[in-house]
């Protein structure tokens, strides 16, 4: 136990690093995820907007933030990852990508039946039994990585990014962000 000034917000633990066995277990049940998703046809873009549509719900900026880089290297475009979060409103994404956006919701938040059995019927509509259960298993694996970065405080810090120039600037990552975007590929 360590002592803390009284009123002073507790100090956070990375439980990534406090248990590298059971985060390990986790980035392989990840890279397993990514494996069955590509198996099933379905394309990195579709994970990334799943993994990016799950932390958006649970409010985790850490993966939100790794998972933004991850879709834009994926080749996501600024104005789909923009209105991801009212996807029902436009008119960008696919049927596929709509039914995989609301099968992860409802796997993120399995308490409203009526949502669940709507979106899992859409699922069989657009989906096959393959990509239903990738769909699931990876937002499942994200709502993990979510709880582990959101109860570790997983900072958010900013980027330096290239100027269209080439100068430091908006594009470039430092060593610790592709790092952590290898640990994203991997989710």
């Amino acid at each position: 136990m360590s002592s803390r000034t009284p009123g002073a917000a507790p100090r956070r633990i990375f439980i990534d690093k406090q248990s590298p066995r059971a985060f390990r277990a986790l980035t392989q049940t990840s890279e397993a995820v990514h494996a069955v998703a590509a198996d099933a046809g379905l394309d990195r873009t579709v994970m990334e907007l799943v993994n990016l549509r799950v932390s958006q719900m649970n409010g985790c900026a850490f993966c939100l933030d790794t998972h933004t880089k991850a879709a834009i290297r994926a080749g996501e475009s600024a104005q789909r990852l923009g209105v991801l979060a009212a996807w029902r409103d436009t008119e960008v994404f696919t049927p596929l990508e709509r039914a995989a956006l609301a099968l992860a919701e409802a796997t993120t938040d399995p308490t409203d039946a009526l949502a669940q059995e709507s979106a899992y019927g859409a699922a069989r509509d657009e989906l096959t039994d393959d990509q239903i259960s990738a769909v699931i298993w990876g937002a499942i694996t994200m709502n993990a990585f979510n709880r582990l970065s959101i109860m570790s405080k997983h900072p958010v810090r900013a980027t330096r990014t290239a100027s269209p120039n080439g100068a430091p600037g908006s594009g470039d990552l430092t060593a610790s962000e592709e790092a952590g975007g290898r640990e994203a590929a991997a989710r």
